[in-house]
Order: C-alpha cells, then structure tokens, then sequence
C-alpha cells in the first residue's frame, strides 16, 4: 500500500507540472473557448445515451482545471479534484470563481462523501490517476441516483505484455494504474451497473482511449 501512495504522490507532481507546462503558452480565452467546444461535441455525441436535461445534478469527478463542468452552467454541477488548490494558484486557466454554478472540493475521489446522489457522474481521463482504484469505483457508484449514469472515459492497454511491464516500471508516470478495457469495465460494472455504451475514441500501440457508459441498476 505505501508503495501504491508513494507512486500516486509522484504521479500528482507530475500531473501539476505536466497542466502547468502544458498551458503555459496558451491564452486563457483561446483555449477555454476550445475546450468549451471540445466538451460540446463529446456531449453531443453521447445525447442519446445521456438524456441529460438543465437542472440535473451532476458529479466531475477527478476534473482538472477545465473538465466538462466548464460547458455545463444550465446545471448543477459538483466538481472534484485532488489538485484544485494547486491549480487555481498557478493557473490563470482556472479561477473558482470563474464558475459560480460549480461546487468546488479539493479532494480524492475515493475520499469523497456527500448526502446526495446525481443523475449524471463523469469521470473523464482521470479514473486511473486515483490512490485507491476499487475504492473510486465505489465511489463514482455510490453517488450515482439508480437509473442515473457514469461516464468514464480510460487509456487501455492493448498488450498484455506491456501491461504487466508498464506495472513494474513507471514508464507511464502520470497513471499509476495500468488495465486493459476488460479489466475496467468489469471494476465499473462490480458494484451494480450495466454498460450501455462504448467507443473506441482512438488507438495508439500501446493505448487505446475509450468513453465507456453505465446505469446504476435500479
């Protein structure tokens, strides 16, 4: 387990550095109105497995600096992140107060606790950057309304042998979980939930990128 953390705690300060670098020659406007229309189109393409409707409750878990709660100001959003508090001081990217209609917490995925369940819970290129894996799983299901669907979109692996090396070395130092597609949908599915979407988004040798949707079953 110490190990597991210690490789999470690495991969945290290379996920700060990585945003911070990253954005760094990108004008705030140009690049929000970007991502805005990013988060548009994968919202539209997923409009008839969502249902998603202004006013709806709905959960960013692990959402970065500019995760889908940016395009989302017709509902009400909670947004989570382990590195907010880093992000809003470094970043001019990202600013709470940029966003009055997102709920705000600096904090894990799989430490999140919270007394109402929402209709719709996206966990977008972030569920294999977690501490606790299974935890997060639970998480993500535990605050979901029944009926109510999760989105995760994940870098799969698509050879077994690079898999298991890519587990012993940290060649891949951002994520410290390393599963192929099976693998995670059976972790999203363990605790009561049924996919009823899928979509290979692209393939590169080593990863595949993959949207992945689940119901809460009833």
């Amino acid at each position: 387990m110490m190990q597991k953390s210690l490789r999470w705690r690495v991969a945290q300060f290379f996920e700060a550095r990585w945003w911070k670098n990253y954005l760094a020659d990108k004008e705030v406007g140009d690049y929000l109105f970007h991502k805005k229309k990013y988060w548009q189109f994968i919202l539209e393409r997923l409009n008839n497995i969502l249902h998603m409707q202004p006013g709806q409750t709905v959960l960013d878990a692990g959402c970065g600096p500019s995760g889908v709660f940016i395009h989302l100001d017709q509902y009400k959003v909670t947004a989570l992140d382990p590195l907010l508090d880093n992000y809003g001081a470094t970043l001019p990217h990202f600013k709470r107060s940029m966003y009055p209609h997102v709920n705000f917490y600096n904090e894990a995925l799989e430490n999140f606790k919270s007394d109402h369940l929402f209709d719709v819970v996206f966990c977008m290129n972030a569920i294999n950057h977690v501490s606790q894996l299974q935890r997060a799983f639970v998480t993500l299901h535990e605050h979901t309304k029944p009926g109510g669907r999760i989105i995760i979109s994940i870098d799969t692996h698509n050879h077994r042998f690079f898999k298991y090396l890519f587990r012993l070395q940290p060649a891949d130092i951002l994520h410290p979980h390393q599963y192929d597609l099976a693998e995670y949908e059976e972790m999203l599915t363990a605790n009561g939930g049924t996919i009823v979407y899928r979509e290979l988004v692209k393939k590169e040798f080593f990863f595949s990128h993959n949207i992945i949707v689940a119901v809460k079953n009833a």
